[in-house]
């Protein structure tokens, strides 16, 4: 921790502008619906990500995106619940699936 601050430093919770995103989102009839994801304590939040090939390497090429300012962004997410903005995240996991009985029995005899 650096016990000197420089007038040119931001604070920390300091939200700094990020410019243009490229945003995931899933395809709707007419029109693109904002996907939003969950942080690892499960809260929700909106992505973007700073250049295309980060937006590939960890949602895969098949991702369709758009480009949104971060405002624009966060007007969008606001009203889903998504309160957060997380950009550039680097890991993503699936969505977690309920095994069946059988699996499951199969599962707990593996461990």
């Amino acid at each position: 921790m650096c016990l000197f601050q420089y007038d040119d430093d931001p604070e920390p919770e300091e939200p700094v502008p990020a410019g243009l995103l490229h945003v995931p989102v899933r395809p709707g009839t007419t029109e693109v619906v904002l996907r939003t994801f969950r942080t690892p304590l499960g809260e929700r939040t909106a992505v973007g990500f700073t250049r295309t090939d980060l937006l590939v390497s960890v949602l895969g090429p098949e991702q369709p995106w758009i480009r949104l300012s971060e405002p624009a962004l966060r007007a969008l997410a606001s009203p889903l619940g998504a309160c957060r903005l997380t950009i550039d995240p680097t890991l993503t996991a699936s969505a977690v699936t309920r095994l069946s009985a059988d699996t499951a029995g199969v599962a707990a005899r593996a461990l």
